[in-house]
């Protein structure tokens, strides 16, 4: 899996970029057709709480899996689109499941 990290109106630190980079990784125990990961991170408004934007967009072999939170911290929405991630991906296994 090819994995890029963007982060726009700031300079993401080396920890975050780990952080975001095994958080994405855990994905791949849910489905081995994950192709590429692109995350977006960017500061909305640079004084307000809950200002830190996180989005998640997967190419799967088959379709795409995407997910955009808005947190106080970076961590947070990383791991709020993770999980949000992980149930579309559970939802498309079960949904392909059926069709055999």
């Amino acid at each position: 899996m090819e994995l890029t990290i963007q982060s726009v109106n700031f300079d993401a630190t080396d920890q975050l970029k780990a952080f975001t980079e095994k958080k994405i990784k855990k994905l791949e125990r849910f489905s081995d057709e994950i192709i590429l990961a692109e995350v977006i991170l960017k500061v909305i408004k640079p004084d307000s709480v809950k200002n830190k934007d996180a989005a998640i967009k997967l190419n799967l072999k088959q379709k795409e899996a995407f997910a955009n939170k808005t947190a106080d911290t970076f961590e947070e929405a990383i791991d709020l689109c993770v999980m949000a991630i992980e149930k579309q991906i559970i939802k498309t296994k079960e949904k392909t499941k059926d069709n055999f």
